[in-house]
């Protein structure tokens, strides 16, 4: 998997973190730079970790479905990020709104940053199919997210929830997007 393929899956996996990252920059009345910081770590540590974990998870049969890794990528890449833009496009057209009440907490962080790295965990089953460096790839994707939640937390005190939504179904598409390469990949030969 090449340098780029790898930045795109860890761009598109990141931005349900991002999007969450504005929401908390722009909801939580408590959210300050040392949140922003706490939340960033968490997400990318998670990010990074989940796919470690499907990846040794899916080690165990990759032998077996090698022949159809192509398949497997298009199908999680593709629900995943089929996913992510329903959920961006049903947010769009019913916005939650924030009340001045919401307070950021430790446990609001962890279940955050797990609910944000599920989609990691899938993606770990199929770098385990391709046989990709999976703590080259882990540590690539926790930095991406850390990086893009910063800048969310920051873009989220400044312009709002309408980014948020629209961050959330550009990286859905990017997902597909790369499900879609793979496949074409393996079984054109581009």
């Amino acid at each position: 998997m090449g340098t780029t393929t790898l930045f795109l899956i860890a761009l598109g996996l990141s931005m349900d973190a991002f999007a969450v990252s504005i929401s908390n920059g722009m909801c939580y009345r408590n959210f300050g730079a040392k949140q922003a910081v706490s939340c960033s770590f968490a997400f990318g540590l998670f990010q990074m970790l989940m796919p470690i974990v499907g990846y040794f998870a899916g080690r165990s049969f990759s032998d077996i479905i090698q022949s159809a890794d192509h398949w497997i990528a298009l199908l999680l890449l593709g629900v995943i990020g089929g996913k992510m833009v329903w959920d961006g496009i049903q947010e769009l057209r019913s916005p939650e709104s924030c009340g001045p009440e919401k307070v950021f907490s430790f446990r609001i962080l962890v279940l955050q940053a797990v609910a944000t790295s599920i989609d990691a965990l899938a993606i770990g089953i199929g770098f385990a199919v391709m046989k990709v460096n999976i703590l080259t790839a882990a540590s690539f994707i926790g930095c991406i997210t850390f990086l893009c939640c910063l800048v969310g937390n920051r873009l989220g005190r400044r312009f709002g929830l309408i980014l948020g939504t629209r961050a959330e179904i550009l990286g859905g598409c990017i997902l597909v997007g790369i499900g879609i390469k793979i496949f074409a990949e393996h079984t054109l030969g581009l």
